[in-house]
């Protein structure tokens, strides 16, 4: 039913107003002061590697996975 509701939402909204609302909605998620923690060491860690967090966990297990 939710989402036979969201497609008539989106059918009957223009697209930018429905972007609008739901990037309101990641904006409210993004209060927490442990995600702007999270999101300060990632800003500062892409500043000085040019590799975000994610990707430095990605090649770090990559390779303990070659290495194996």
């Amino acid at each position: 039913m939710k989402l036979i509701s969201l497609m008539i939402l989106i059918m009957l909204t223009s697209c930018s107003e429905f972007l609008l609302l739901s990037s309101g909605a990641s904006v409210a998620v993004s209060q927490s002061p442990v995600i702007k923690a999270y999101n300060g060491v990632d800003m500062i860690t892409i500043m000085q590697t040019n590799k975000d967090i994610k990707k430095h966990a990605y090649e770090k297990i990559k390779n303990l996975n070659e290495d194996k």
